[in-house]
């Protein structure tokens, strides 16, 4: 078995990280948040993009290019609910317009420390991702 590539261990890192950031950021938000018509997809989706995240990790030193296209789709699955806890009124106004709030949040931003760490953390995910698309070498046929 031969030596991974950087390439291959900085997208295995950045795979770990969104894993450890995505359990993170959802802590202590289960209950009623978790089960509206709104949020309950939001949570669904970052559990699944999780999962791949996960998934993702273990291919990275396999097949980058196939561990690129499956942390792409995770961070996809991942953005939105990051999105929604740092501002919940402007995300709902552009994906669910007339979202009635049962507590309405203050308008703004909300500069919570999970969510827009998994929102740095997704970005750079998305740029090693496509790096690893553009510089993976062929194995040897």
């Amino acid at each position: 078995m031969s030596k991974p590539s950087k390439q291959q261990l900085l997208l295995a890192l950045c795979c770990f990280v969104c894993i450890v950031i995505g359990c993170c950021a959802t802590l202590g938000l289960e209950g009623e948040f978790t089960g509206g018509w709104l949020t309950g997809p939001l949570f669904w989706a970052n559990d699944i993009g999780t999962d791949l995240f996960a998934f993702a990790f273990i291919v990275a030193f396999l097949y980058p290019r196939i561990a690129g296209a499956i942390s792409l789709a995770s961070s996809a699955l991942c953005l939105p609910l990051f999105l929604y806890l740092v501002a919940p009124v402007p995300f709902s106004h552009l994906f669910a317009f007339g979202h009635p709030f049962s507590v309405r949040p203050s308008d703004g931003i909300h500069w919570g420390t999970w969510p827009i760490a998994g929102a740095l953390a997704i970005a750079a995910n998305v740029y090693v991702c496509i790096r690893s698309f553009t510089s993976a070498r062929r194995s040897p046929q």
